[in-house]
């Protein structure tokens, strides 16, 4: 019999909540299976078998359990029962699609419902939102379209349908909703937060993907989105305004030679901050795939801790939700964050005339401490001047005042 203890997963971690068992108990396990899933207050992560054999779970789902603490034993003793094969390695998986807009990253979920209600569903064209599921895991029963059949404009929240319900649940919150709260209360108790808008036109940018989409799917086998335009601008913008890529430390300032520039990933479990390192070195292909990758990594929640850690400047957008404007919290010990939004046609006054462009609201939450007016507005006047130009992202200047020397 040998014990499966939590691992250690970090010097500041003391403690971890069993999230799932992916094997049952009394269950055999073979040697580097995936046995359970434990959350800690940055990530989500895998424990495996380390010998095969009969598993006896020890911790139960939902527990909160201390580094070090047995999880499970397993019975290396044991004969293998007959009939039992080893898991089939999973195959791999598909690289998600892109959106037209750059990640915060979010997972769907596929609609369940039994032959029946799909049938009733598709002949009497039911909203599926109208819909209160009673089936196991979510699945949508005969029984729940009927029932919003017959109470049309009426919803119920309970499991059970019941209308005029007054029911009210209590859940305990997971380490990592525990960590988003602390730390976003943290940031707005220690930082002289503020915020400066913008807008820009994203005639440009949409342009060259509807012309080069193809061709860069081809040759680099990533889609063209949205974000390797706005993190190159902000790789660029931020080497020549310092203070926004700095944080406080003390009575120190820390400078960063290098945009280290992280992304807010929405996750079914919540918000998680994976960083892409050396943005100012990373190609517009390069920065594609790592998005690609993290966001499936935030998915999967396979994302280490040191790829949570050490961002210099946070991007998120919230116009995958359809978020008009918004003002972003910053992500300490970071001091600005850039918030995308909805990308929406609006009459513009351009040259005296009034034309449709493709406009987004841009906002840059700052740590006044470290970052003045001047500093937040500059940057974020940079970043709009390189969005709508994007050829200046090749070498930062306009050609033409290069080749001036202006």
């Amino acid at each position: 019999m040998i014990e499966i203890k939590v691992p250690t997963v970090g010097e500041s971690i003391n403690e971890v909540t069993l999230l799932k068992w992916t094997k049952k108990d009394g269950e055999w396990v073979e040697r580097d299976e995936v046995i359970a899933e434990l959350e800690s207050e940055k990530a989500t992560f895998e424990v495996n078998a380390e010998k095969a054999g009969i598993l006896k779970t020890v911790g139960k789902e939902g527990d909160t359990l201390n580094i070090g603490d047995v999880l499970a034993n397993i019975d290396d003793t044991a004969a293998k029962p007959e009939g039992v094969t080893a898991p089939e390695p999973a195959p791999a998986a598909a690289a998600p699609v892109a959106t037209n807009q750059a990640p915060v990253t979010t997972v769907s979920n596929d609609i369940k419902a039994s032959p029946v209600a799909s049938a009733i569903i598709a002949d009497k064209k039911v909203d599926t939102k109208s819909i209160t599921p009673s089936g196991t895991g979510g699945k949508i029963m005969k029984q729940d379209v009927l029932d919003a059949l017959n109470n049309p404009g009426k919803k119920s929240f309970a499991s059970d349908g019941a209308l005029f319900s007054r029911n009210v649940r209590q859940e305990k919150m997971s380490a990592l909703r525990r960590t988003i709260s602390r730390r976003l209360v943290e940031s707005k108790n220690t930082t002289a937060m503020l915020t400066t808008f913008n807008e820009v036109d994203m005639t440009q940018i949409m342009e060259i993907r509807k012309q080069y989409k193809d061709k860069f799917k081809e040759g680099h086998g990533v889609n063209l989105g949205f974000m390797s335009f706005f993190a190159k601008a902000c790789a660029i913008a931020l080497a020549e305004w310092p203070s926004v890529n700095a944080y406080i430390d003390g009575d120190q300032i820390v400078y960063h030679d290098y945009a280290d520039i992280s992304i807010a990933v929405s996750t079914p479990r919540g918000l998680t901050v994976p960083v892409m390192r050396n943005v100012e070195s990373l190609s517009m292909a390069d920065i594609e795939k790592k998005v690609v990758e993290l966001a499936a990594k935030a998915r999967d929640s396979k994302l280490t801790a040191e790829e949570l850690q050490g961002g210099t400047f946070t991007i998120t957008n919230g116009g995958v939700f359809g978020s008009l404007m918004s003002t972003p919290i910053i992500n300490i010990p970071q001091s600005a964050i850039l918030g995308m939004h909805k990308i929406q046609e609006r009459p513009m006054a351009i040259n005296g005339q009034v034309v449709i462009r493709p406009m987004m609201y841009l906002a840059l939450s700052y740590d006044h401490r470290i970052i003045d007016g001047r500093e937040s507005v500059s940057f974020l006047v940079r970043v709009k001047e390189l969005l709508e130009n994007p050829a200046l992202l090749l070498i930062g200047k306009d050609p033409v005042k290069a080749l001036l020397e202006l």
